[in-house]
């Protein structure tokens, strides 16, 4: 068999699930931006890529896009970027470049998946500190597992995903003094967020900073940049592959950047909502609504599995938490779309929760959890009353047949 040769630890992984959402659902569950750049810009971004250069490899150097970077979002001069197919292959190769025999990653939990699995991918050790129930950072117990571990690698999202609260910036300077290996701030929400630590990128030397141009509403062109100084990106730079970068996504790129105040205004746009949802949600019964400075907001509900079945048999596409962390119990994550978009998730989760405190009012509430401990009881029962069963059938049995050789 070929899978003989692959490694035992991939071959008992699942793949990443992306979801596929029909072409008539309404798609918020990947933290997309639902705006695209207007006609005329869109015309005029066509021409610019049918006069790319795709015969030809794309060299990074001689491409605007860097410099663009570096003024459009204010990077530290003397830092040094590294560009990526995505942050992903950032994440994946910062995780390689420290890969050695004992090394540790650490990360905050629940927070992106992509830093346990490529600490798995890489062999490194992984070590999950988790939140505080309200998704605040622990401070005490992530301080705590850096002296105790030494990890080679830190990955802190600000602000965080898929709970999209924010860190308290001093905590998350307490992380950067406390650690001896290198730090990565993943920002890669930054644009909705009111801080950065973008300004202070390579300083410390340890210090990294990766942000991506996915979640501003560019995710099809798959480009994410790291920041940092040239001691680390310089070894980066080393270890990330030739060509990484195709000629489409840097023309796109660079052409979306000369127009960052369209992008801007969209992003403010997106704010505002933010701001509404979360406000129309909290004025719902049993829901709670956790603080977000990101393209999305998370909420517990009080059988969220039943409403995410609600808002897909409404043609609506969220991320279901539930069950994948147990912080994230009951819990939901709503990209922000378009006006029209959120107030059909909001009509669809009123409806939810009328319909949920309908049935607490009758008595005859019971939550997915509740049902499915009910489930799993009721099947105990019935094993047992069948076990039960079959030890007096055999102990009948027993009697009988034993009398009957004695009378024979």
């Amino acid at each position: 068999m070929p899978t003989s040769v692959i490694r035992p630890d991939i071959l008992a992984q699942t793949a990443y699930h992306v979801a596929d959402a029909p072409a008539d659902f309404i798609k918020l569950d990947a933290m997309e931006v639902p705006y695209q750049f207007p006609e005329a810009l869109r015309a005029e971004l066509a021409a610019e890529l049918a006069a790319a250069p795709i015969n030809r490899y794309p060299n990074i150097a001689a491409s605007p896009l860097p410099e663009l970077l570096r003024r459009t979002f204010a990077l530290p001069e003397n830092a040094q970027i590294v560009l990526g197919n995505g942050s992903d292959e950032i994440i994946q190769f910062i995780a390689l470049l420290v890969a050695q025999a004992n090394a540790s990653m650490l990360a905050v939990e629940p927070s992106f998946v992509m830093y346990r699995r490529n600490a798995e991918l890489f062999g490194l050790n992984y070590i999950g500190v988790p939140l505080n129930p309200d998704f605040t950072l622990n401070l005490e117990a992530t301080l705590k597992a850096i002296e105790q571990h030494k990890p080679a690698l830190i990955f802190i999202a600000y602000p965080n995903n898929p709970t999209g609260v924010p860190f308290s910036r001093e905590a998350v300077e307490a992380i950067i003094q406390a650690a001896t290996g290198i730090v990565v701030i993943d920002e890669a929400y930054g644009a909705f967020s009111h801080d950065s630590f973008v300004a202070q990128a390579g300083q410390p030397e340890n210090l990294v900073v990766m942000r991506t141009l996915s979640k501003i509403g560019f995710a099809g062109l798959r480009v994410g940049y790291a920041v940092g100084s040239p001691a680390v990106m310089g070894e980066l730079a080393k270890i990330m592959p030739p060509y990484n970068m195709n000629q489409l996504s840097l023309t796109a790129a660079a052409f979306a950047l000369r127009y960052a105040d369209v992008f801007a205004q969209n992003i403010e746009t997106l704010k505002n909502e933010r701001a509404r949802v979360a406000n129309a949600l909290a004025e719902l019964e049993d829901v709670t609504v956790f603080p977000s400075e990101a393209n999305f907001v998370t909420t517990r509900l009080p059988d969220a599995p039943l409403a995410f079945n609600a808002l897909k048999d409404n043609k609506i596409l969220v991320k279901n938490l539930h069950g994948t962390h147990p912080l994230l119990q009951n819990c939901l994550r709503l990209t922000i779309g378009t006006p029209e978009e959120n107030d059909q998730v909001l009509r669809v989760l009123a409806n939810v929760i009328a319909e949920h405190i309908r049935a607490k009012q009758s008595g005859f509430y019971a939550n997915a959890d509740a049902i499915a401990r009910l489930n799993a009881g009721m099947i105990k029962g019935v094993l047992l009353a069948v076990a039960l069963f079959s030890l007096m059938s055999i102990y009948l049995c027993s009697h009988y047949f034993g009398d009957l050789v004695v009378a024979i």
